[in-house]
């Protein structure tokens, strides 16, 4: 199987003097050409399982003490929102208000649900922040989020055809997309979703597309249909009805104040999102490629079809550390806290197969992939095709002999 990769930072090959390791070490004199073994991809993935065990053996006080800090603040900054919405004839007052919902908006969604909803907390045993049990603060109901995330998104990563992520079904994220003229809308479709980017979360287990094109019927859709109309009808009732008539006079300000701390939330979290998946260097895959994959083949993928945001402690907690989107698709069901300790022996690993590790800064990726949505707006022939570093894998051990 032939992979393709053209990261933000390609890292170069670590040099050992660990003759055990030396036959495992990837040649990489062809900067553009690496190839690995199928012995090499399972060394990789038991490299991975090793990190991954440590970590869960590690799990405990430290870890909870961490979420219930940003349980508090979240709940101190929404506190905090509301009550600044009773000043609301004061331009500062009202701009304060709206900050301090949006922050505390991207915790709820990020820090916390994201996360929670992962099972990143399970290990707990506490009811409140169980993934089976939790609700966030946004339309989308979470057990249906929970089947397009958790199950088909990081299940079939980057499986064109299998990853509904890929494009929310709307987009054309991948030159391998047949294209057609409805994509020459992209970036206004793109600029639509980020807008609206929970109401695109909420559709997304809809399928619209395939319902258009006769694919699905209204029965498939009937159940999930009701769950959507039963909590985004919660969340507008809160939003733009309960708390804006709670301020009496100030209905106007404080109705516009939540929808703009919406919108606040879906834009970063639709920029966040998009940075670790879609920037240069982020690639599709096919079906053909991935059936039949063994664990290290499915690192593999995952390390190749994300990418990473730099940044400060603070943006990264901002992010959810979906900023370390590569450490969250290798582990999505450990706490993203541990992501950033974590990514430092992600890197070493990805150095010593001779491997790209796609990070870069929030501009750099965010332009990245601005420009990638123009560019797959248009048909292939028009485009030039990225000058992509190739990743050559045996897929078997017949394959490896």
């Amino acid at each position: 199987m032939t992979i393709t990769s053209n990261s933000t930072e390609i890292v170069p090959t670590a040099v050992t003097s660990d003759r055990e390791f030396d036959d495992l070490i990837t040649d990489v004199r062809d900067p553009k050409h690496i190839t690995l073994s199928y012995e090499q991809v399972e060394a990789l993935g038991r490299d991975l399982d090793e990190l991954r065990a440590r970590v869960v053996a590690d799990l405990g006080e430290k870890d909870r003490e961490y979420l219930y800090s940003v349980i508090r603040a979240q709940r101190g900054f929404e506190i905090a929102g509301r009550g600044l919405m009773y000043l609301g004839f004061f331009p500062p007052a009202w701009i304060a208000a709206v900050g301090a919902l949006s922050v505390s908006k991207i915790l709820d969604n990020m820090e916390i649900g994201h996360n929670v909803m992962h099972g990143q907390y399970d290990w707990m045993r506490e009811d409140t922040y169980n993934s089976r049990e939790f609700e966030w603060d946004t339309v989308c109901p979470a057990d249906q989020w929970r089947h397009s995330h958790n199950y088909m998104h990081h299940t079939f990563t980057n499986i064109l055809g299998e990853d509904r992520d890929i494009g929310y079904g709307i987009l054309r994220m991948a030159r391998d997309q047949k294209w057609n003229p409805y994509y020459l809308g992209n970036l206004a479709y793109a600029t639509g979703l980020m807008l609206l980017f929970e109401w695109g979360v909420m559709l997304h287990d809809l399928e619209v597309e395939n319902i258009v094109a006769g694919k699905r019927k209204w029965y498939d859709v009937k159940g999930l249909v009701k769950g959507m109309w039963r909590k985004a009808g919660r969340q507008v009732l809160k939003d733009y009805v309960v708390f804006p008539a709670l301020t009496g006079p100030l209905f106007v300000p404080t109705l516009v104040g939540n929808a703009t701390a919406n919108l606040v939330r879906n834009v970063w979290t639709y920029s966040i999102i998009f940075c670790g998946h879609f920037p240069s260097g982020a690639q599709t895959f096919t079906s053909e490629e991935c059936e039949n994959e063994t664990r290290g083949q499915w690192y593999l993928r995952q390390m190749l079809g994300s990418a990473n945001i730099t940044g400060s402690p603070l943006f990264h907690i901002m992010s959810g550390n979906l900023s370390h989107q590569i450490e969250h698709h290798l582990f999505p069901d450990l706490p993203a806290s541990r992501y950033p300790e974590m990514s430092g022996e992600v890197r070493e690993i990805c150095e010593r197969y001779g491997l790209p590790y796609n990070t870069g800064s929030f501009s750099h990726q965010l332009g990245s992939t601005w420009k990638k949505i123009a560019k797959l707006s248009l048909p292939n022939f028009m485009t030039r095709d990225d000058d992509d570093l190739v990743v050559t894998v045996e897929r078997s051990k017949s394959a490896a002999a």
